[in-house]
């Protein structure tokens, strides 16, 4: 039930469009553009929340990733292009992917794993997220590092 409820988390989230909400400009520190070469490096996943309505509370949805899932790398390059590598304990059947990336204003887009509204970075940690990936007036919210 758990990988099915992961399965179509990841579909949703490809496939979705993303709705934008107005909200304020919070500004990045010194040197941290929101542009592909300020966001370029690698990221592992370090936090993934569901809420299903702006007043529920949040889930922990990096708790249903199975264990060789929580260490991949999403390697965002300078160039456009991004790989996504099974790091780490490797999983049966391995996930490795690769594409193209953009980020236009505050908005991330790709032809695979990467979509989403930036809501901050500070050069370290990049938290994005997707409204309406399961649901009408849900929001998956992930927090990614750079490694």
């Amino acid at each position: 039930m758990k990988t099915m409820t992961i399965k179509c988390t990841a579909a949703v989230i490809i496939a979705s469009t993303l709705l934008l909400a107005c909200k304020k400009e919070k500004s990045s520190p010194s040197g941290c553009d929101i542009s592909v070469a300020g966001l370029s490096g690698s990221y592992k996943l370090t936090a993934l929340q569901y809420k299903e309505n702006a007043s529920s509370a949040p889930i922990d949805y990096l708790a249903y990733l199975e264990a060789c899932e929580k260490d991949d790398i999403m390697e965002l390059k300078s160039n456009g292009t991004y790989t996504y590598h099974d790091a780490g304990t490797a999983c049966a059947e391995p996930a490795t992917d690769h594409g193209t990336w953009t980020v236009t204003g505050k908005t991330l887009t790709s032809d695979g794993k990467l979509q989403g509204a930036i809501d901050s970075y500070d050069c370290k940690t990049l938290v994005y997220y997707v409204d309406n990936a399961l649901t009408h007036g849900d929001r998956l919210t992930y927090t990614m590092v750079k490694q």
